[in-house]
């Protein structure tokens, strides 16, 4: 199964397209852009409280028959998150000092 590929930060709204270098996820593909990752959840997912890496970037090229952006596209339903930034914020101060792989 591939991932979703959701198209927007789900915090500021941002497009995140499927070649954007600062699209961020976690386990559960809750999808946020570097600089609210950085700046205001603080490496803390608002939803389950896991940590984020780089999203991967979908060939554009379909090296592989059916594997390609074109064959297996980005979804189209924007997404943000329950809560407000505030109230991210706040969880996020609370395990911002636990590592990732510890929460």
């Amino acid at each position: 199964m591939a991932l979703e590929l959701r198209p927007n930060c789900e915090c500021c709204d941002k497009d995140l397209p499927p070649h954007a270098t600062d699209a961020r996820i976690c386990t559960f593909e809750c999808t946020f852009c570097a600089h609210c990752v950085d700046t205001i959840l603080l490496n803390v997912c608002p939803n389950c409280g896991g940590g984020f890496a780089p999203r991967p970037i979908r060939p554009a090229t379909e090296w592989r028959p059916g594997l390609s952006v074109a064959k297996r596209p980005p979804s189209m339903t924007r997404r943000r998150m329950s809560f407000s930034a505030e109230d991210a914020a706040a969880f996020s101060q609370r395990l911002k000092d636990i590592p990732p792989h510890e929460r």
